[in-house]
């Protein structure tokens, strides 16, 4: 079981987590939800399309140019707050790897603290632990936050995900933080080529068999646009592929800009699967 505020999520459920970026330079929209009023906006319509999480963040994951603790919480302290208020039901994700900042948006209401390098702070667990939120435990190859890989290799690149993220979900454990909470993520195109992506991929029931939730974010990513040899704008249905794979192995949470899209396909796997009934049976029923 997954616990995440006051939802809980059983086995074979698959959890949409849109993105809301408080960033002036995002790698998709480009800062499209930038301002309090447009980022506002962005919540009620994935509300709508069936989210179940929202994750929100205000520092851009590649680099750019420096965001400094104040400037984070700026952006997003008093966003979640206001989101938490409007949604008092919703489950709000925290996309940050400083402790501090952390800190800040789980006392504004967040239920999850998704850091997605790596443990980079070692502070997160602690922080994760005092309030009582989940944490995200992802895989980054070594790379310092906001670095870009180059020329990166492994042994076995799948290998070296299970053996990072488990030891960092077992620390999380031992400095407190609820087992329920934990979700692992091998963190596509972090600490990867497109290579690496596309193993990690085809391998994700590997990372499954730990036993650990699995969190994947393929959105729009460069291994699908270099893969398809598509831009950003339209990789979309490179995503879906890749989210229904994933599905297919067991992956849990699919943290997704086009969330109705990726809804629907997670529905799709579901129902072939057999965990979830056809919406509206009527061929050959009359």
């Amino acid at each position: 079981m997954l616990r995440l505020g006051g939802r809980e999520f059983g086995a074979g459920e698959y959890a949409v987590m849109a993105i809301v970026n408080r960033t002036p330079d995002s790698f998709f929209d480009a800062g499209a939800t930038f301002a309090e009023s447009a980022a506002l906006d962005r919540v009620e319509a994935v509300v709508a399309d069936g989210t179940d999480i929202v994750d929100i963040g205000g520092v851009k994951a590649g680099h750019g140019a420096e965001v400094s603790v104040a400037e984070e919480l700026a952006r997003t302290a008093p966003f979640v707050a206001e989101v938490r208020a409007r949604h008092p039901e919703l489950v709000i994700s925290v996309d940050t790897w400083r402790a501090p900042v952390a800190r800040e948006l789980c006392a504004a209401g967040a239920d999850l603290i998704n850091d997605t390098w790596s443990g980079a702070d070692p502070g997160l667990p602690e922080v994760a632990a005092e309030f009582g939120t989940g944490l995200v435990c992802s895989h980054t190859g070594g790379l310092p936050p906001r670095t870009d890989p180059h020329r990166v290799a492994y042994a076995d690149v799948v290998a070296d995900v299970v053996a990072r993220v488990t030891d960092l979900a077992e620390r999380a454990v031992a400095a407190g933080v609820r087992r329920d909470g934990i979700v692992v993520d091998p963190t596509h195109d972090f600490g990867k080529n497109t290579w690496h992506s596309l193993e990690v991929t085809r391998r994700l029931d590997e990372l499954v068999a730990t036993g650990w939730p699995v969190l994947v974010a393929l959105s729009r990513k460069d291994f699908i646009g270099e893969t398809l040899d598509l831009p950003v704008g339209e990789r979309l249905p490179g995503t879906l592929a890749a989210t229904a794979v994933s599905a297919w192995q067991g992956a849990r949470v699919f943290r997704a800009h086009d969330v109705r899209e990726t809804r629907q396909v997670l529905d799709m796997v579901a129902s072939v699967r057999g965990v979830r009934p056809p919406a509206r049976p009527r061929r050959g029923l009359a």
